[in-house]
């Protein structure tokens, strides 16, 4: 077969009969794919499908080779190992009978002789030296479990391999080592995420809500979709003339018709002529003035379907227009101030932060990164040391769970916001695109992305207005779209940042001025 995964009008809802797709045809051949869409389009239901993980509705998934898939949170069990998540649990325990002297027939046929060295090469051209095969998964950090998991599939080569954001909780230097490894793929990949990095990587795009496959990377597919857009939006201007010209002549052949009828009309008061023939020549300009009727309002509605095609084409993700001169912060105040902090997870050291500067949090995996954004919050108390806040700070965590989820959007930010009028609050949240009854939802019920820009408009909307943002991980999760509606809204921010990421392409494009890594002996700044 010419494809390695061919789906063929695959249909699938949930149970409670929400359609995620229908009548889906997507096929992949060798090579890096990277599948986007904005959140909810239905990307890790599909990896799924592929798996097998679920039952499509309609349609079918064809698979040719051996699979192999990463979901975004594997199924872990507290007492399991490195090794019985590298799946050589069984083949290590033959290798060891046999060496201790057990030469059973089961043994032999379970062993694989280099099992071993397989996968420490492969742990270790990941990252993950110190991380021992007897050690329980309970011990990993996040980002470790994640790259264990990644070992497992390289170790099984497998014809396919379906990877849903795998750069989740991973730390800059396991980033690069995911990389380099997707990079050296050379069989069929599937790669679900968000990190334009690992997207620029790929062979091709594909993306789920178009239905459409492109030959490249993400940023050649963004610069074709540039171009697409502005042709569709010199179309709607095309369009936008057409009707307004198509009006005018609906509206001058309207008033040409009433002359000629009442010019009609006239002649047969008068009675100038024979009756039998005004009452012919009034028959023929009824309908003649119902033919020029019908088909003057068919050029406007064909002008007006036109139209709503050209506006189709040309629509995109609603961005975020703020404007938040409350948060400004002066040049070179100071916001906050550590001196001679330890955390519950180590030494942090000395470190001033002032207006309105915006500075990246960087450190590996379990560094404790979270650990310095809570205790600075006070949500921690210093083992050593002290925290001077000396400016408002709002706090953006990776879970999202601000929220009151019973109440609505308008509650939530009246509730950090009370002095503000239910309409001021209203027209905050519409510059979040949150307008009219949208505003009154339950938090409950708002998709991911949604969620997302509700917790950012309850902390840029709050009072007293945040001069200083804590954001821990804040494009986890997030799909492409949210990420840019993030920056847009950053950009609008006037105060201070700390940012924990290791998603570099998003703290360029939010303009971070000041690089500290928090390690070992604590942080060390850079500009």
């Amino acid at each position: 077969m010419s494809h390695s995964i061919v789906c063929t009008d695959l249909s699938f809802s949930w149970p409670d009969g929400t359609s995620v797709f229908e009548e889906l045809d997507f096929a992949f051949g060798a090579g890096r794919t990277g599948l986007i869409g904005v959140n909810g389009s239905g990307k890790s239901t599909l990896l799924k499908l592929i798996a097998g993980e679920l039952t499509p509705a309609g349609g079918s998934v064809s698979v040719t080779g051996r699979l192999g898939y990463l979901p975004q949170n594997l199924p872990l069990g507290a007492s399991r190992t490195v090794s019985d998540l590298l799946g050589i649990t069984p083949a290590r325990e033959a290798l060891h009978a046999i060496e201790r002297g057990d030469l059973s027939e089961a043994n032999y046929d379970a062993v694989v002789w280099d099992v071993e060295e397989r996968a420490r090469a492969e742990l270790d051209r990941l990252g993950l030296t110190g991380v021992d095969l007897d050690r329980t998964v309970a011990t990993l950090s996040g980002g470790e479990t994640v790259m264990v998991g990644l070992a497992a599939r390289f170790l099984a080569e497998p014809d396919v391999l379906l990877l849903d954001e795998p750069t989740n909780n991973l730390d800059l230097d396991a980033r690069r080592r995911l990389y380099d490894a997707v990079a050296s793929w050379t069989r069929t990949l599937v790669v679900v995420s968000h990190d334009r990095a690992l997207l620029d990587l790929v062979d091709q795009i594909a993306d789920l809500p178009a239905r459409r496959t492109f030959g490249g990377t993400l940023s050649e597919y963004e610069e074709v979709l540039a171009v697409e857009r502005e042709a569709a939006a010199r179309m709607v201007r095309v369009a936008e003339g057409d009707l307004r010209r198509q009006r005018r002549e609906l509206i001058e052949a309207r008033t040409k018709l009433a002359r000629r009828v009442r010019y009609g009309n006239k002649m047969y008061e008068q009675k100038r002529e024979p009756k039998i023939i005004m009452q012919e020549r009034k028959r023929q300009a009824e309908v003649s003035a119902g033919k020029h009727r019908t088909m003057h309002e068919e050029k406007v509605a064909a002008a007006r379907e036109r139209l709503a095609e050209a506006e189709e084409a040309v629509r995109d993700e609603g961005e975020i227009r703020v404007t938040l001169p409350a948060t400004e912060v002066p040049a070179g105040r100071t916001v906050l101030e550590l001196d001679g902090l330890r955390t519950a997870a180590g030494p942090i050291g000395d470190l001033v932060v002032r207006g309105p500067e915006r500075v990246a949090l960087l450190g590996p995996n379990g560094s404790g990164k979270t650990t310095l954004l809570r205790t600075i919050l006070g949500e921690i108390p210093p083992g050593e040391g002290s925290v001077r806040l000396d400016v408002p700070a709002r706090y953006l965590p990776q879970r999202l769970d601000v929220l009151e989820d019973a109440l609505s959007l308008v509650d939530n930010v009246r509730a950090v916001a009370p002095a503000a009028s239910v309409n001021a609050v209203r027209a905050g949240l519409a510059r979040f695109l949150f307008r009219g009854a949208r505003a009154e939802r339950p938090a409950g019920t708002l998709s991911g992305g949604e969620r997302f820009r509700a917790v950012l408009a309850s902390l840029l909307l709050a009072e007293p207005a945040p001069r200083l943002l804590l954001m821990d991980e804040p494009t986890n999760n997030l799909d492409l779209a949210s990420v840019r509606q993030l920056a847009q809204a950053l950009s609008a921010y006037r105060g201070a940042l700390v940012v924990v990421s290791h998603d570099l392409p998003f703290l360029e494009s939010i303009g971070i001025t000041r690089w500290v890594t928090l390690g070992p002996e604590g942080v060390t700044s850079s500009a």
